[in-house]
């Protein structure tokens, strides 16, 4: 499809979108045509690597075999049944994730998007507590389709909507590399967790219900909050009466090196997880899972939770053949070792190239955060953009995320399944992009002093 093609169609028939936002300009971005594997091809044929997993929805790669022949078996039988009348897929489904799901955790509801399963682990989180009040952290982002996802996604300027659902709040988000308090880690004793829980007892109109939170804050820049931070989160919860809900959209099913994001630290047993993204291996299927005890409690408040196609045979079955694919492949094992050849890059990178303030992430969900000096730890937004775009040219895809008004992180998400030549390419791009960067520079400051 030719470019003048495009850009009348989005002008003439696309609802318009804000071109400050990370979905603005796409009529100037490539129009993806194919993919297969961790490659996608756009209509002029120019094939990019894909390391941002399409929209994280494809962390097993694009069309795995696996996927498409389940997926087109189970077309060929049964697509689409009332949610009023159960089917083999759904229970097969229930009962895999029942099966791997770390204890208490065993029960599951079916919905379709991630935000699905966020508004209705709220609304578990409530019913299950008879409480109101939900508190998630500043730079967290959680969806965009209803009222309440919106106004728990903090990353996102929520004046933008007008009005936000009530009884929603934020606290402050353990950003070591940024501390908000200007304090290191241990010796921080986590202040930045009792000082807004001081200030979110004191606001709070109603009985508290949960805490949601990423393992890894994905959007707003690859944070890893410290070891222990969630154990002491969780323990507040249960001083509180509240559930301790973990948005495993991002970071489930593998892609942290571990079944489950949360996972990462010992012990830890949240009371709800919401899961989607490539739940469904390039379909669109979430869960909310939970304990039953929970779900005793919010059954016994009227708790209730689906969607037209939530239990749609097809997309239950993938779901099914996605989690035997991430248990028999071992993907957890997988992105344990593409984050150690991805980081041991960019450590080598960092000798050569000043921009490169911070390392961060687990598994294949990696954030490298860039500044115009390491001391003072400025901002690189304007380096960030050019590498980005440096990268696309070359055949390279990913996405730049950061806190807010920072957009200095260069978020990495390559297919579990990517291979050992596939990140060196990745990385030798990057490598060109900072070099070229570095280049641009040194020309720049001969420029000026010539002219001084």
């Amino acid at each position: 499809m030719e470019k003048k093609r495009v850009k009348s169609i989005v002008e003439k028939y696309m609802f318009p979108t804000e071109g400050t936002s990370y979905m603005g300009g796409l009529e100037n971005r490539p129009v993806i045509a194919k993919s297969e594997g961790r490659t996608v091809w756009d209509t002029n044929g120019k094939a990019y690597l894909d390391f941002q997993s399409g929209q994280m929805g494809a962390a097993l790669g694009h069309q795995h075999q696996r996927m498409v022949e389940r997926i087109t078996a189970t077309m060929q039988s049964l697509m689409h049944s009332s949610n009023t009348m159960l089917n083999v897929p759904r229970l097969r489904l229930h009962e895999k994730l029942g099966k791997i799901l770390p204890r208490p955790l065993e029960k599951s509801v079916f919905l379709v998007s991630g935000s699905d399963s966020i508004e209705a682990s709220i609304d578990l989180a409530r019913k299950a507590t008879g409480g109101l009040d939900i508190i998630g952290l500043h730079a967290g982002l959680h969806g965009s389709t209803s009222y309440v996802t919106r106004s728990v996604s903090f990353n996102w300027d929520r004046k933008k909507h007008v009005a936000v659902a009530p009884h929603t709040g934020s606290v402050l988000t353990p950003y070591c590399y940024r501390c908000p308090l200007g304090l290191k880690f241990p010796k921080c004793e986590i202040q930045c967790l009792s000082a807004s829980l001081e200030l979110a007892d004191a606001n709070f109109t109603a009985t508290p219900a949960g805490f949601i939170s990423e393992p890894v804050l994905s959007a707003g820049g690859v944070i890893v909050p410290p070891d222990g931070y969630f154990t002491r989160v969780k323990a507040e919860c249960d001083k509180r009466g509240m559930e301790l809900i973990m948005d495993e959209a991002q970071t489930g099913l593998g892609k942290t090196g571990k079944l489950f994001g949360f996972q990462n630290e010992q012990r830890l047993k949240p009371g709800i997880i919401a899961i989607s993204k490539h739940f469904g291996g390039g379909l669109p299927i979430s869960a909310v899972c939970t304990t039953a005890d929970v779900a005793k409690r919010a059954a016994g408040r009227g708790y209730f939770a689906t969607r037209s196609h939530a239990t749609d045979p097809l997309l239950c079955a993938a779901g099914e053949e996605s989690l035997d694919i991430v248990v028999e492949e071992d993907m957890p094992g997988k992105a344990t070792q593409i984050e150690r050849w991805i980081k041991s890059a960019f450590r080598k990178m960092a000798k050569d190239f000043e921009w490169i303030g911070d390392i961060r992430g687990r598994g294949v969900l990696l954030g490298i955060e860039l500044v115009s000096d390491r001391e003072t730890r400025e901002p690189a937004n304007a380096a960030t953009q050019k590498i980005y775009e440096y990268a696309l040219d070359k055949g390279l895809i990913f996405q730049i995320r950061g806190v807010r008004e920072l957009k200095n992180v260069i978020r990495l998400v390559p297919p579990m399944t990517s291979t050992r030549a596939e990140v060196d390419q990745a990385m030798s791009i990057l490598y060109d992009a900072f070099s070229e960067l570095k280049k641009k520079g040194t020309k720049r400051k001969a420029t000026l002093r010539k002219k001084r």
